[in-house]
């Protein structure tokens, strides 16, 4: 599941970089829309990864209380 974390920081970037150009391309606003989407890019890929951080985190408590036989949180 970490081993995504990469992919998740690089790849709405990229994607936003090449939306936004298309964009800016197509309605002549160069460059605010690239920057636009860039920005949506990199918010939406952080908070991809905090998502699957949380989600590997619960997984490492999970795996803490089955191995100790605790229901504590």
């Amino acid at each position: 599941m970490l081993a995504t974390v990469p992919f998740l920081l690089a790849a709405p970037p990229i994607i936003g970089l090449l939306i936004g150009r298309f964009l800016d391309n197509r309605f002549n606003t160069t460059p605010i829309l690239t920057i636009v989407f860039i920005v949506l890019g990199f918010v939406a890929g952080a908070r991809e990864v905090a998502s699957v951080l949380r989600k590997a985190n619960e997984g490492e408590k999970q795996d803490e209380r089955d191995r100790t036989g605790r229901d504590e949180p």
